[in-house]
């Protein structure tokens, strides 16, 4: 009794020294409790028919009815088709380019002019998405400024960045590299500030160039990281953001355009189809789910640490 006693007096004391920590805590508690937990509730409505008037409780149950019709319903393959076409864009395409500048930025000589170079690039990520897409509509639509100036030089006909499905796929890409690529730079350099200079020396002393050493010694050592964002990236890769192909999106590209965020949209808030949403986003969270596990199985048979 006397031990037990002496544990929770000591826990207390750390408790008193550390409470501004613990404070600090109450804000993302509140935000996981709120807006993670306390959602979850709501996932029985995919097991019911849910009627908003008699609510969720009082809503029949129908079982797996809804999971049926989601997998009998065209327009859910072709959202689930362009979700994984996106996605794995983003992955092969975006997914380097962070990379690719933090190296670049660690070579830099001139510090002053690498740190200018940072906040340039990381300053898009600040910015509203609904920005983001103006400025997207005022560079690349039919009489945006590409097309203005492709034009003047004698191009001929607007180029269809936003109104062909292909070219509207590559806009987007060429958008999220934009709008993601300096953050992600961020994670990169931060991994490269803590790579021990001494290997460095070590490669230049047995002859290895820049080149050489960026082969040698900086891509192994970030080699964690990227596994890491590489394992995070695959289990998002039916999970995308709502308000980037929802909003540089028109009917000429409904093809490309319609992902399973805005399916859920259209048929949760739009259709009234409470059920039936919420069936596609239990979907897509457990494919989520097996991704991240598949991933992080896959990297630590490769001899990696992973995730967990």
């Amino acid at each position: 009794m006397k031990k037990r006693g002496n544990h929770s007096t000591l826990a207390r004391a750390t408790m008193r020294r550390h409470i501004s920590l613990y404070v600090m805590l109450i804000i993302p508690m509140a935000y996981f409790l709120l807006f993670k937990y306390a959602p979850m509730y709501g996932i029985a409505a995919a097991f019911k028919d849910y009627n908003i008037f008699l609510g969720l409780k009082g809503s029949p149950w129908v079982g797996l009815k809804h999971f049926a019709r989601v997998f009998s319903t065209p327009s859910f393959f072709i959202a689930l088709r362009n979700t994984i076409i996106l996605n794995l864009g983003d992955l092969f395409f975006t997914f380097p380019v962070p990379i690719i500048l933090a190296i670049l930025l660690g070579e830099f000589k001139f510090k002053r002019f690498g740190r200018n170079v940072e906040r340039i690039m990381y300053l898009p990520h600040f910015l509203s998405m609904v920005i983001i897409a103006g400025i997207v509509y005022q560079v690349f639509a039919p009489t945006g400024v590409l097309n203005v100036i492709w034009a003047t030089i004698g191009g001929g006909q607007p180029i269809p960045f936003l109104t062909k499905p292909g070219t509207w796929r590559i806009t987007y890409w060429v958008a999220s590299i934009w709008m993601g690529a300096g953050y992600g730079m961020i994670i990169y350099l931060a991994a490269m500030s803590g790579i021990n200079r001494e290997l460095y020396d070590a490669a230049y002393i047995d002859g290895a160039g820049r080149f050489g050493r960026i082969w040698h010694v900086t891509l192994p050592q970030l080699r964690p990281t990227i596994v890491t964002m590489v394992i995070m990236n695959v289990g998002k890769i039916l999970s995308i953001g709502f308000e980037r192909p929802f909003l540089l999106s028109n009917v000429l590209v409904d093809d490309a355009s319609l992902v399973i965020s805005v399916y859920v949209y259209r048929m949760g808030l739009q259709a009234g189809m409470y059920d039936y949403a919420t069936a596609v986003g239990i979907f897509q969270s457990v494919v989520g789910l097996v991704m991240v596990l598949l991933a992080n199985a896959l990297a630590k048979k490769l001899g990696e640490e992973g995730l967990f």
